[in-house]
């Protein structure tokens, strides 16, 4: 059985941060998006190994919602 996780990666100076908002504490880094996307669905599998079978039935997908404002800046 699979299953489809939203993740989010955000990018700064140190390379990329992701997280996985339906898995709380599912987290990694990388130095390039390529990296991080391997990193993350590693990361996933791994988290998952830890959990029962009824955990991993009472995982609830989350809606993501990104919304981008102009704001002006004195």
């Amino acid at each position: 059985m699979s299953r489809r996780f939203n993740i989010i990666i955000e990018n700064d100076e140190f390379g990329f941060y992701g997280y996985c908002p339906e898995l709380e504490g599912c987290q990694t880094q990388g130095g390039t998006l390529d990296e991080t996307l391997r990193n993350m669905k590693e990361a996933i599998e791994l988290y998952l190994e830890t959990l029962s079978e009824e955990e991993k039935a009472g995982i609830l997908s989350k809606d993501i919602i990104l919304a981008s404002y102009e704001v002006k800046v004195a």
